[in-house]
């Protein structure tokens, strides 16, 4: 194939007769500048491609600003209450401006300064700085959740591309074998070994193979643009491609240890946990502003020509409010955490569980055909294939066989990639991608 850099290049070291100089360096640089098109395709293998979803999924991002939302409410939850500052001018002659003067001022009216403070009691500020601290761990762990199911998406989605890749191959090589024998087949026809009529049906045939190469390139592209808004626009170009092939990896640990690294490792499970310390912190918050605060005040008086100062202080009597409701309703709520934490522990144990089971089905379907399966529609194509050519076996055979060939291997295909898709179900339903 001619590239059209190296064209370019050929039309300027044509062009040097008139001008050499600006010729030759114009064809170097239409050359470099090809040659650096050609190697501009970014490659990404799974590894990478979760690696670039963390950092540049925008959902993901929305996410995580729940985190600096919490920290935020630390510093509002850590906040000591603001002085009052209070001022006040009394008998002032508005409507009688003839008896403004000194003697009026430091005689008749009144001027009071002061300052109130709230003496928070119950140590309320700590308990609501642990409170919001224990939700923002609650929320960290909720991120971490949702990055481990993004990461679950990314994989599933780049092992469908994997799939797609594979069944694009496939289906280019056997549209380029069944050419050949197209081929063939048209010689056969001419020389007379065969009617028109089988010649027609090997035609039509091939128009099957031009088909699913044509599907097999649009699953690719639709793949690919899914894989690409996950892992994010502004992380890959569009002329990415991916690095990995469908393989088989078994499985080595057993179903009760995997259930308990769950247990460990899983960002909900954890989340649920987080949650029953958190409404133990509302509990002890809610005991805490029970408790009665008291008003402090200090004033400057002046009246009569006397400056005196006073000292207030003020507090509700906890008659009838004494925080009784929100009292109820936390101890109610940390039941409920503890519920909620026993359903996070059953939906790990189901998760575990279902994906195991899956993995071990999976694992059935590739060893079957790798049994002896594949190799089985492998000779049986070869040798209808060759029978054939030399017309020990009719065309219909001929055509049965290669229809099985490309069916067992497009379903070996696709069962490797359920396979590989359940071990990374699994590997979410355990909360870790470290599998032995």
């Amino acid at each position: 194939m001619r590239c059209g850099a190296c064209i370019a290049l050929r039309r300027s070291l044509v062009s040097t007769k008139r001008s050499p100089v600006w010729a030759l360096t114009g064809a170097i640089y239409l050359l470099l500048s090809g040659a650096g098109y050609a190697q501009n395709t970014t490659s990404i293998d799974l590894d990478k491609a979760i690696e670039l979803a963390l950092a540049h999924n925008h959902s993901l991002k929305a996410t995580r600003t729940q985190i600096s939302q919490n920290q935020a409410q630390e510093i509002t939850a850590n906040l000591r209450p603001n002085p009052v500052f209070g001022a006040d001018s009394q008998f002032v002659p508005f409507f009688s401006p003839q008896d403004f003067s000194g003697t009026n001022v430091d005689q008749v009216q009144q001027f009071d300064v002061g300052l109130s403070y709230l003496f928070e009691r119950g140590h309320k500020r700590q308990h609501r700085l642990q409170a919001a601290r224990d939700q923002t761990a609650v929320t960290r762990a909720q991120v971490a959740d949702a990055e481990r199911t993004l990461t679950f998406n990314v994989a599933q989605q780049f092992i469908s591309v994997l799939l797609a890749q594979s069944a694009l191959q496939l289906a280019e090589e056997d549209l380029k074998a069944f050419q050949q024998t197209v081929d063939i087949s048209q010689e056969q026809f001419k020389a007379g070994y065969i009617g028109e009529g089988d010649y027609l049906k090997i035609r039509l045939q091939l128009l099957q193979f031009q088909n699913d190469v044509s599907s097999a390139k649009l699953a690719k592209v639709q793949a690919m643009v899914g894989l690409r808004q996950l892992v994010g626009y502004d992380a890959l170009p569009e002329n990415f491609d991916v690095i990995g092939d469908l393989t088989y990896q078994p499985l080595r640990t057993g179903l009760d240890d995997l259930k308990l690294q769950a247990l460990r490792e899983r960002p909900d499970y954890k989340a649920a946990q987080l949650g029953v310390t958190a409404a133990q912190s509302q509990i002890q918050l809610a005991k805490a502003n029970s408790k009665v605060d008291v008003t402090g005040t200090y004033n400057i008086d002046h009246v009569a020509g006397e400056t005196t100062a006073s000292i207030f202080a003020s507090f509700p009597l906890a008659i009838f409010d004494r925080n009784q409701g929100e009292i109820a309703r936390t101890k109610y709520a940390l039941t409920q955490s503890q519920e909620q934490q026993q359903s996070a522990s059953d939906a790990v144990l189901s998760d575990v569980a279902n994906a195991y089971a899956a993995v071990r089905s999976n694992d059935e379907v590739v060893q079957l055909y790798t049994s002896g399966y594949l190799k089985q529609a492998q000779d049986s194509r070869n040798i209808s294939q060759y029978a054939y050519k030399r017309g020990a076996a009719s065309l219909l055979d001929y055509l049965d066989a290669e229809r099985s060939y490309r069916a067992i291997q497009l379903a070996y295909r696709q069962s490797l990639a359920s396979y590989m898709t359940s071990i990374e179900q699994l590997k979410e339903a355990v909360g870790t991608r470290n599998l032995p």
